[in-house]
Formats: C-alpha cells, sequence, structure tokens
C-alpha cells in the first residue's frame, strides 16, 4: 500500500474505505470484507450512524490495532470546544479504541473554532494522532491554517475526475496539508462509469473505469476512500497500484475537469442554511 506522510511524520494510506451511506446494520460486514480484501484504513464520521460497526469489525479481525488507520469526524451538533471534546470521548468508545488515528471536522459550521481547539487539546493527549478539516473551501481553510496552533494535517473535500481541486491542492500544499477525496466516483454522477475517457484509456490497460479514476488521484497525491458494499468492487478498487497511467493519459483526464461541485456549494445560501437545520437535527 502506498502511503502519504503527514506533517507530523504519520504514514497515511492512500487508499481507504469510507462507510458513508453505509447504513449501521450492513456496516460491520462491509468493512470485515474490506479487510479481508485488504484495506486498512477505514473512514466514517460521527453523522453516518456507524462508527460502531467499524469499531466491531476492526476487533473481530483478530489483527492488531496499530495495522489500522481509523477515521472519523466531529458532525455540525458537537460543535464548540466542550460538545467536541466530549463527542471524541464517545467516537473512542464507539470505535473500541484508545487512539484515532484521524479526526477532522465534518463540516466548516458553527462553532468550529471552539472544536478545532478541542481537537489539538485531544492531539497532545495522544488521542488522535493526527487532525484537520472536510468541507473547508480555500477560504475558510486558509483563515483556520493561519491561526489554528496547528495546522490542519489533512482537508477531505469532494474531489474526482469531473471536479479535480486543482487550484485548491496547491494551496493546501502551502500549508503542508493533504488533499484526501469523498466522493471519488461522484456517486455515478454525469454518466462517470460510462465516461468515454475513463473507458478508452481503461482499456488499453485492463482496468475499468472506475480504477482509471482513481489511479488518476492517486498519482496526484490524492487519498482516496472508495465506498462500496459489494466485495467484488472492493477487490476492483482496491486493484489500483499495479498499473501507472502515462502523462498523455493524465492530461487527458485532467481535461475532463469541469471545475464545480456535482452536489452542493457552500457559496449558495440556500445550501448552507440546509445543512445548518440538518446539522442541528442529528
Amino acid at each position: 500500500m502506498e502511503t502519504v506522510k503527514l506533517r507530523n511524520g504519520v504514514e497515511m494510506p492512500m487508499l481507504g474505505y469510507g462507510v458513508y451511506q453505509v447504513s449501521p446494520s450492513e456496516c460491520e460486514r462491509c468493512v470485515k470484507d474490506a479487510i479481508s480484501v485488504g484495506y486498512r484504513m477505514i473512514d466514517t464520521a460521527q453523522a453516518y450512524g456507524n462508527e460502531e460497526g467499524v469499531g466491531e469489525a476492526v476487533r473481530k479481525s483478530g489483527l492488531a490495532r496499530q495495522d489500522f488507520f481509523l477515521v472519523t469526524k466531529v458532525w455540525i451538533s458537537n460543535a464548540g470546544y466542550e460538545r467536541a471534546k466530549a463527542s471524541i470521548d464517545i467516537s473512542l468508545r464507539k470505535l473500541q479504541t484508545d487512539y484515532i488515528d484521524l479526526l477532522l471536522i465534518h463540516q466548516p459550521f458553527s462553532d468550529y473554532y471552539g472544536t478545532y481547539r478541542a481537537m489539538e487539546e485531544a492531539y497532545r493527549a495522544g488521542k488522535l494522532r493526527a487532525i484537520g478539516v472536510s468541507n473547508f473551501y480555500p477560504d475558510r481553510f486558509i483563515d483556520l491554517a493561519e491561526f489554528s496552533e496547528i495546522p490542519p494535517m489533512v482537508n477531505q473535500v469532494e474531489t474526482h475526475v469531473f471536479n479535480q481541486q486543482i487550484e485548491a491542492q496547491q494551496i493546501m500544499e502551502q500549508y503542508g496539508t493533504h488533499i484526501m477525496a469523498w466522493g471519488p466516483f461522484a456517486e455515478g454522477r454525469n454518466n462517470f462509469f460510462g465516461n468515454e475517457t475513463l473507458t478508452s484509456i481503461g482499456a488499453g490497460y485492463n482496468k475499468s473505469a472506475a480504477q482509471v479514476a482513481l489511479r488518476y488521484l492517486i498519482q496526484r497525491g490524492v487519498i482516496v476512500i472508495p465506498k462500496s458494499v459489494r466485495k467484488e468492487r472492493m477487490e476492483q478498487n482496491f486493484s489500483v497500484f499495479d498499473f501507472t497511467l502515462s502523462d498523455a493519459d493524465m492530461q487527458a483526464i485532467r481535461r475532463l475537469d469541469l471545475g464545480h461541485s456535482l452536489f452542493f456549494s457552500h457559496y449558495d445560501p440556500q445550501t448552507v442554511k440546509w445543512l445548518a437545520q440538518y446539522g442541528k437535527s442529528k
């Protein structure tokens, strides 16, 4: 497994298994399958409601805790120093672990400055090996990075071939922050799996459009967490380290970038209002 070295020297896998939209009832089984395939990084969140399933699967795997890289996120309803501090301990209990490898702020809303202070404190106490953010656009990312004692080590944002985050990644790199992709398949939107560029390039390597898309991101230094509830798809998504895209292939895929989200924008007032209300309700 290829890894990246975070600013503090922690090694993080380039490829992990994401459990967004995996139901709590299915999560343990799915993570067990992912572990059997070879995944060792598991990405969950307080808001997903399936941290317990991740913890159970890891516990029952028979592997040492240090073999895994567990990622979770503090939700909007737990924003602020005191609530975030308490929620970190709850996540630790649900995951059945003494430490979390990477904790992120899930959304840049409510008192995320207080949340980050709680995370910095937990990091110093050894409860967290690394800290970062998720869904922070360049403006809010720079603000937090400039005024925090420990700049974010990772920023997880929507990143796929149709929204490649080229400029955002360059800004993150100025702060020693690694980019991590959620939705690396754009949930199939915009005819993702049938895209002619991806399928034609894949034919030359005997790989699928999905595998080409993951490989493209990895070669750009983007950490990816593809999700599937089917073991055969998990295996395909994991099999992306046995080929290398050519410069011409990379340039062709680069041209697919639309430069905007296929999901939502935090610059849209209605989206922000909806996320804020949703965050209060969970």
